[in-house]
């Protein structure tokens, strides 16, 4: 009987959940299987996978062939990695408490990269959040000149009315040098008179 390790699909619509599983090669993909040794959630970032290490190995081992995307889940978590070591072991190339020692601090490795990656997409996002709001205060700031010009009246607007104002102050000054003009005649023509009036006949 051929056997895959492969994933099964769970969840919602849009929201898959896939179990990893062993089951027999003829079986429909959500049919039967042999065992469960995980399962994988595709929609977090980064990935959310759960896999019986040990387990995946003992399959591995008696010949179970994982598909493309089990291979890279197991490869990912460190099963064929633990393959290959217990590999050397049978050939005597070291002990198994060799290959607990240098997998382990593989698994360390992993735990670092891995954190640093979510560390990495936390400060990204922080930054993207830093510059939606720069650009959105950009806008604002923008928005507000704008307005702001709108409410100035034009410079041409501001000259015509100066000039207006100009013209109607040289229209008064003329009015009234006008009308000095008049009472200084005025009073020039009542002096003459005066003195007709008191002048002695001859």
């Amino acid at each position: 009987m051929a056997v895959k390790i492969r994933l099964q699909r769970h969840g919602k619509k849009g929201k898959p959940v896939f179990h990893i599983v062993v089951a027999d090669a003829r079986a429909r993909r959500d049919g039967r299987y042999i065992e469960r040794i995980g399962s994988y959630v595709p929609t977090t970032n980064p990935a959310t996978i759960e896999l019986d290490v040990d387990r995946a190995v003992d399959w591995l081992e008696k010949g179970a062939q994982p598909t493309d995307t089990a291979r890279a889940i197991l490869s990912y978590k460190g099963a064929l990695l633990k393959k290959h070591l217990k590999g050397g072991v049978k050939k005597g190339a070291f002990s198994d408490e060799e290959v607990e020692k240098r997998f382990q601090k593989w698994l360390e490795e992993k735990e670092k990269a891995i954190q640093a990656k979510k560390e990495g997409l936390t400060t990204s996002k922080e930054q993207a959040k830093k510059e939606k709001h720069e650009a959105e205060k950009k806008i604002n700031e923008a928005r507000i000149t704008a307005q702001q010009k709108a409410l100035e009246p034009e410079p041409e607007a501001v000259s015509e009315v100066e000039a207006v104002s100009e013209e109607e102050q040289n229209d008064a000054e003329k009015v009234a040098e006008e009308v000095a003009e008049e009472i200084i005649k005025e009073d020039e023509t009542a002096t003459d008179a005066a003195a007709a009036e008191e002048k002695p006949e001859a």
